[in-house]
């Protein structure tokens, strides 16, 4: 459960990651990071999963076919207050004014990266969340202001996509769907039939992956050949 900002208050802190590291690593440099002034009063956390569009011929009712797991979105909103009514802890770095807040805040997860040709991939840490992503969208709301016409509190909605390297992605899903093209090396006493339901759950593909393959004696597979195995169309 993400802790209460009553009590003693534990800020939401936001890092870049280290360009390509894998998996996603905070940066150690204080200007590529920022603690929030006010914690947010709620956090949202969708999951979001996809289905193929067509459902199989025969199909008994059990539905369209899994595509995809998408990454996960994170929502939350804060606020950025420079009136002074706000308690700064002794240990803050954050700027007194709300225009630099905003623009210490930029920095950290909006500034487009040069070298590694996209925005920061960030860490985002409260509690038990910990979360990488990249922003997605960033809404400033000004709502209140000195007599000169300057800034000194604003609301500000974030949303975040989540991000994963290659790798940990790759060992996720491990590379199992049957929407995925799988070479399989043949094991003694593997049967054509036994490695269509292992891969595709329906043994029926035999005669489809024996004519893919081009096989002719499909019922002696040689144990060290590599066979093929095409995503589902």
């Amino acid at each position: 459960m993400i802790p209460s900002i009553s009590g003693k208050k534990a800020p939401l802190k936001i890092t870049a990651c280290v360009p390509k590291s894998d998996p996603p690593a905070a940066s150690g440099d204080p200007s590529k990071s920022i603690s929030l002034l006010i914690n947010p009063s709620e956090l949202s956390l969708k999951r979001k999963t996809d289905f193929t569009k067509c459902t199989p011929m025969g199909d008994p009712a059990t539905g369209r076919n899994f595509a995809r797991m998408q990454p996960d979105t994170l929502t939350f909103n804060t606020t950025f207050d420079g009136t002074g009514v706000v308690p700064v802890p002794v240990d803050s770095t954050l700027p007194l004014e709300v225009e630099d807040q905003l623009e210490a805040l930029n920095k950290v997860v909006y500034v487009y990266e040069g070298t590694d040709h996209q925005p920061n991939v960030v860490q985002i840490v409260w509690g038990t969340l910990l979360f990488n992503g990249r922003l997605t969208s960033f809404d400033i709301e000004y709502t209140l202001f000195r007599p000169s016409g300057a800034p000194v509190r604003a609301k500000v909605s974030m949303s975040f996509q989540g991000f994963k390297t290659k790798k940990e992605a790759t060992l996720e899903a491990n590379a199992s769907s049957p929407d995925l093209s799988h070479a399989v090396i043949v094991q003694d006493g593997d049967t054509l039939p036994l490695l269509c339901y292992r891969i595709y759950g329906d043994s029926s593909y035999y005669i489809d992956v024996a004519r893919f393959n081009g096989l002719h004696a499909f019922r002696a597979l040689k144990p060290g050949a590599t066979l093929h195995f095409p995503p589902l169309g």
